[in-house]
């Protein structure tokens, strides 16, 4: 067994290009993502973003980030929403609410995405946690409760509280070429 990570060692380490994130004392370093990854991530936040400028009951933000919810777990969310109270004040600390999580995965960081991270936004309570795989064209959206997901290959939906009209994501248009 390895050593066990803090936020506070995390804080030390270099920036060397590679994204470092901790999740109950567990390391998890990835290299710098795909052009595919990069594409479907702005996809999805340029679709979040309109989506809240008409229902206004959070603010998205895209990675890098700095969510932590103790000393040993500090993540980087590919996208994430906060409500706009939190997102108000720019101060990472204040973001621990997330409304809604997607990871878009890829050959290094699928295990990180599908099992230690998305257990712990489970345990944060976070109400929508979306896994976005562009090698298997679908998307993966978990619940607090969920023991497996529910796969969604046509749509993909997220309903925050407050709303009636969901964000909605054609998955054959999200992977469209470029």
């Amino acid at each position: 067994m390895g050593p066990y990570y803090t936020v506070d060692i995390l804080d030390r380490l270099p920036d060397d290009g590679n994204r470092y994130e901790v999740v109950h004392g567990e390391l998890l370093v990835t290299p710098a993502p795909r052009a595919l990854h990069q594409e479907v991530v702005g996809r999805l936040y340029e679709g979040l973003r309109g989506y809240l400028r008409g229902h206004p009951v959070g603010h998205a933000f895209a990675s890098p980030a700095d969510i932590r919810w103790d000393r040993t777990t500090g993540v980087q969310p590919d996208l994430f929403v906060v409500p706009l109270s939190a997102a108000r004040t720019m101060d990472w600390r204040a973001m621990r609410d997330l409304l809604l999580v997607i990871e878009v995965v890829s050959p290094s960081t699928a295990r990180a995405d599908r099992f230690p991270k998305r257990r712990r936004y489970q345990e944060a309570g976070v109400p929508c946690y979306w896994i976005v795989d562009p090698d298997r064209r679908s998307i993966e959206v978990w619940t607090p409760t969920a023991i497996t997901p529910v796969i969604e290959q046509l749509r993909a939906r997220w309903t925050p509280e407050g709303t009636t009209e969901a964000f909605e994501v054609d998955v054959e248009e999200l992977f469209r070429p470029v």
